[in-house]
């Protein structure tokens, strides 16, 4: 008997990407998490901890590998080995006792968890016609806010009821759940069994067929262009935000807002919460920007330059003297940057051929966490005597000069064409 057809089967493969990004982001949050517990019970100070974070930015900055892999094996093969690794990684977590075996395992998790970005730029290039890739891109990066969201409750539950080491078991062994999925369920569009031809013919017609050449990805062919810094630069300028929140987050809360465990549990998940609307949102904004009759790119354009402006709320943090009215600000910070973070991520989709997406996006991603990786280190080393009021401070101005950037550098196609 023939295949059945699955109507709007892109949304399904997309959803099974977001999937396995909100696994992703779930095991590189247990530690942030579990740092208040973890980091005194085996009497590790913020300094050393900034190092165990700054081991998984180095390593992750290694995304060009991934993307690479990700091109020339595919994604199926690909990102299921790169699943598979970060799973049994996060959960040997359990067995580290002292800093330097952290740092380790985090650079180890760091290098297999720098597929996520590169795997879902690539499906969404496949798998979406152009007009529909800035909501489709909303969709698969609500799974980094909705990992990081999960992290706090979950992790707290393990603690409170168990032990740190179990927090990296349970959420290691929920990798290996979605390995299983994706083998059994993701096929490429070109041979998928359940892709009608109409879905088929929808797709192609509505992708660039300038990007759509398949020769091998070149790195220093990429590098060489001048969209690519466009991208790469605002990225280097805006992923503090992220990191900032993703693991520095519930240990503010802990030693300048003197939150428990169960209140961190309780609240710690809500900046991103609103990351997740405003992954959504990035698309929705973009798409209504293109109807009222800007290009592709000055859609992308205008909706980080909206996102940038909501971002300085963050600056006025550190002078809130209620831990609520500094949360609420927090939440907006994380409404903010996934709004403009996924616009600047989906670019690299409107830019670079095919091919060339998943490196072109790790190559991105490297620039984005060593933003990360530097803000981080400069936390660890000063935030004891300059508190963290600063650093907000930076994180409400770094994505103005972000879009500025990507203004300026970043070059329309059908500006040019025109």
């Amino acid at each position: 008997m023939p295949k059945s057809r699955l109507p709007g089967l892109r949304w399904w493969m997309i959803s099974l990407i977001m999937l396995g990004a909100i696994v992703n982001y779930l095991t590189r949050s247990t530690l942030s998490v579990a740092a208040p517990t973890l980091l005194k019970d085996l009497h590790i100070g913020p300094q050393e901890y900034s190092w165990i974070n700054a081991a998984f930015q180095g390593a992750i900055m290694l995304q060009p590998i991934c993307g690479y892999a990700l091109d020339v094996l595919g994604l199926k093969t690909g990102y299921a080995l790169f699943a598979v690794a970060w799973s049994l990684i996060n959960m040997s977590h359990a067995f580290a006792h002292s800093w330097p075996a952290f740092a380790w395992l985090r650079g180890a998790l760091g290098f297999t968890e720098g597929s996520a970005n590169p795997a879902g730029m690539k499906a969404t290039a496949e798998w979406f016609p152009a007009n529909e890739r800035g909501f489709a891109g909303g969709i698969y990066n609500i799974g980094a806010s909705v990992g990081s969201m999960l992290a706090p409750p979950l992790v707290a539950w393990a603690i409170l009821f168990y032990n740190w080491q179990f927090a990296f078991v349970i959420t290691g062994s929920l990798g290996l759940i979605w390995v299983l999925l994706w083998l059994r369920f993701y096929h490429p569009p070109s041979t998928h069994p359940n892709l009608s031809e109409q879905e088929r013919v929808y797709i192609a017609s509505g992708q660039e067929a300038a990007l759509a050449a398949t020769t091998r990805p070149s790195i220093l062919s990429i590098g060489r262009q001048r969209n690519f810094w466009g991208i790469a630069l605002p990225r280097f300028l805006a992923d503090p935000t992220w990191g900032t929140l993703t693991f520095w987050l519930p240990l503010y809360l802990s030693t300048v807002r003197h939150f428990d465990l169960k209140q961190i549990a309780l609240t710690a998940w809500l900046p991103f919460l609103a990351a997740d609307i405003g992954c959504i949102f990035g698309g929705f904004l973009s798409r209504q920007f293109q109807r009222r009759g800007l290009t592709l790119i000055n859609a992308r354009r205008a909706t980080f330059t909206f996102g940038a402006i909501i971002m300085c709320g963050v600056a006025f943090v550190g002078t809130m003297k209620s831990p609520y009215t500094a949360l609420a600000l927090l939440c907006l910070a994380g409404f903010a940057h996934q709004t403009l973070s996924v616009t600047v991520i989906t670019m690299s989709s409107d830019l670079f051929r095919r091919s060339e997406v998943a490196t072109a996006a790790g190559m991105a991603g490297v620039f984005g966490n060593l933003g990360l990786l530097l803000f981080s280190l400069a936390i660890g080393g000063l935030v004891t005597t300059i508190g963290y009021s600063p650093f907000f401070v930076c994180l409400g101005v770094l994505d103005l000069a972000g879009a500025a950037l990507l203004w300026t550098l970043v070059k329309d196609p059908a500006s040019a064409n025109a």
